[in-house]
């Protein structure tokens, strides 16, 4: 067994080791085995091992160097086949992974590279079945979060337009070490076969983006080069509005529009 492994704070590094909270985890993901799935931060392998244990093959990616060497030597005392990526996730390619797709992808992530993980994940999406992730609670109230409040933003838009968001259970700071300043919360995201509305997935993201660029703006003024106020009235949406009262199909409506010059 290697010496303890001190959190990396560069990493964000906070270890689940809460036996309660890992099994309930593992419940929610139900792994079987056969079935294709990588680990995004397996750190120390409280999920790991038990997840190879059901799976009989596992891949994981683990950007500490460390983590991989520990890791790398504590396999052979475990029964089946771990595939082990020193790699960064928000680097890598998830559908040329090894296993073949749909893909079920797990992982305890880091709070600050949560949400860019999460678009990186979502332009994979067509190779992906599920996800299941321990995020900030924070932020998984944002990926599920309704139109008219402050937690809705660019990533429940992004996200609601291309996922199911199931918001699974609530996890305090005492489930991990060391123990975060904040809540954390278990969420199953399920990648839906097409997109809940026509769009152009790039003009969909952008027009996303702008609209949410500043909050406390309007739409006449964040879509301001974009789009033409008449465009917006045309569509049926009052250019006055913010963002945050806008709904999944309204958005979508705004990415139909053809570009133009205020």
């Amino acid at each position: 067994m290697n010496a303890a492994h001190r959190p990396r704070k560069r990493f964000g590094q906070n270890f689940l080791h809460d036996p309660g909270s890992i099994e309930r985890i593992l419940a929610a993901i139900d792994p079987q085995p056969g079935q294709a799935l990588v680990e995004i931060g397996p750190g120390r392998g409280a999920l790991t091992w038990q997840l190879l244990e059901r799976l009989g093959r596992l891949e994981v990616i683990e950007l500490d160097r460390d983590l991989c060497a520990r890791l790398d030597t504590e396999r052979h005392a475990h029964p089946g086949e771990l595939i082990i990526h020193s790699a960064d996730a928000l680097k890598t390619d998830f559908c040329g992974l090894e296993q073949p797709p749909p893909l079920r992808v797990v992982g305890n992530l880091p709070y600050n590279i949560s949400t860019p993980l999460l678009f990186h994940l979502l332009g994979q999406a067509g190779c992906i079945r599920d996800m299941h992730f321990l995020l900030q609670k924070e932020v998984v109230e944002r990926m599920a979060a309704a139109p008219g409040g402050r937690d809705y933003g660019r990533l429940s838009v992004m996200l609601q337009m291309l996922c199911e968001v199931e918001p699974l259970f609530t996890v305090g700071p005492g489930a991990f070490h060391p123990p975060p300043k904040v809540d954390s919360a278990c969420v199953r995201l399920i990648p839906l076969p097409t997109p809940r509305y026509v769009i152009d997935p790039d003009t969909f993201a952008d027009r996303t983006r702008l609209a949410f660029a500043h909050r406390r703006k309007t739409l006449r003024n964040n879509l301001k080069g974009e789009l033409h106020t008449e465009q917006l009235e045309a569509a049926g949406i009052d250019p006055g509005r913010r963002a945050e009262t806008l709904s999944l199909e309204e958005f979508a409506r705004l990415s139909t529009l053809p570009s133009g010059a205020e």
